[in-house]
C-alpha cells in the first residue's frame, strides 16, 4: 500500500488505554494547527470501537480549541445509549487536561426501507482533470506552508473541477465540485471508509463560502477555522474509487460561512452529505501564521 495513505490508516486505528480511552497521534500537513479531518477520523474511529454491529449513519462535532500537533489526543467514549435498532456515543477529545473537540455519533442495524435521493451534477468525470497540484499555477507565490500543502504526497487525490486562482480571483458562485480518491486500494472494511471519509470530508468545504467575495488564495488576509461539522452516510462507501464532492455555501455572515456537501459516486449514487460552519474572518493586514491551507483550497 502507498506509504502515505497506509501512514493515515495507522493515524486512524488508535491506541486503547482502557475500555473507553483512547489515544492518537498528529500529522502535520501543512495546517496551522491539528486538522480538523484527522481528529474527526479518529474520534469516529473510537466510538466504532465500542459498537459491534451497527454501522454509523451520522455525526454531529463541534471543535472547541486549536489542536497541538506535538501532543497526543486523548479521546474519551461515553456509551450513551444501546437501543434495539441504535447506538448512540459520545466522544470528547483532551490535549493538556482540556477539551479541544466533541462529537456525538449514532449507528443503527443495517435494514431496507424507502430509497430516493438528489441527482447528481452534471459536471466532468475525472479522467480528464488534472491533480491539484498540476491544476494550480504560480504555486512559487504563495506561503511555504500553503505551497507544501499542495504539493507534497497526500492519501488522497484530488482534481478539482473548476480552475484554481493562485492570485486575486474573481467573484463567483459559491459552488465548487472536486473529484477524490484514495490513492491504493483498501481493505474491505467499512468501518475504515468511513473513517477516511470523514477525515477527508473537512478539506475544500469551508473555503467555499469565500467565492462570492474574490478573496486572494493562500495570502493570509483570511483566517478560517472549522467550528462545526455534521457527516450523515447514506450507503456504502468505497473511498478507493472516485468520489465527487459537491459542494455549495448558501451564506456567509457574522464572520461566518456555512457550506453544505453531498458525496457521489461515478455512476451518481449519492453515499454521504456534509454540512460545515467555520469562522471567515477578514484581516486588513496579511497574517499567513494564522492563515489555514487545509480550508482556502
Amino acid at each position: 500500500m502507498h506509504p502515505v495513505l497506509d501512514d493515515l490508516i495507522t493515524l486512524l486505528k488508535l491506541e486503547r488505554i482502557e475500555e473507553n480511552i483512547f489515544r492518537g497521534d498528529s500529522r502535520d500537513i501543512g495546517s496551522a494547527q491539528v486538522f480538523g479531518g484527522q481528529v474527526l477520523g479518529q474520534a469516529l474511529s473510537a466510538a466504532q470501537h465500542t459498537v459491534v454491529g451497527r454501522v454509523a449513519h451520522s455525526l454531529h462535532a463541534y471543535f472547541l480549541r486549536r489542536g497541538d500537533m506535538d501532543a497526543p489526543i486523548i479521546y474519551e467514549v461515553d456509551r450513551a445509549r444501546d437501543g434495539g435498532s441504535f447506538s448512540n456515543r459520545r466522544v470528547v477529545a483532551i490535549q493538556h487536561g482540556r477539551p479541544i473537540f466533541n462529537l456525538a455519533a449514532s449507528f443503527q442495524n443495517p435494514e431496507p426501507g424507502l430509497d430516493h435521493q438528489t441527482d447528481m451534477p452534471d459536471v466532468p468525470g475525472p479522467g480528464g482533470l488534472k491533480d491539484l497540484a498540476e491544476a494550480a499555477e504560480h504555486l512559487d507565490k504563495l506561503p511555504a506552508k500553503v505551497r507544501r500543502f499542495m504539493t507534497d504526497n497526500r492519501p488522497f487525490d484530488f482534481r478539482p473541477v473548476e480552475p484554481i486562482a493562485m492570485g486575486d480571483m474573481q467573484p463567483r458562485k459559491p459552488v465548487k465540485h472536486v473529484w477524490i480518491r484514495a490513492v491504493d486500494e483498501l481493505p474491505n472494511d467499512h468501518a475504515l471508509h468511513q473513517n477516511l471519509l470523514a477525515y477527508v470530508s473537512d478539506f475544500e468545504l469551508l473555503g467555499t463560502s469565500t467565492l462570492p467575495h474574490g478573496l486572494p488564495f493562500g495570502r493570509g488576509r483570511v483566517i478560517m477555522a472549522s467550528l462545526d461539522h455534521a457527516l450523515w452516510f447514506h450507503r456504502e462507501i468505497k473511498i478507493d474509487d472516485w468520489l465527487l464532492y459537491a459542494m455549495d455555501s448558501p451564506n456567509a455572515s457574522g464572520a461566518r460561512g456555512l457550506a453544505r456537501g453531498h458525496l457521489f459516486t461515478e455512476d451518481g449514487k449519492l453515499v454521504a452529505s456534509t454540512t460545515q460552519e467555520g469562522l471567515v474572518r477578514v484581516v486588513d493586514e496579511p497574517r499567513p501564521e494564522r492563515s489555514d491551507p487545509r480550508l482556502q483550497v
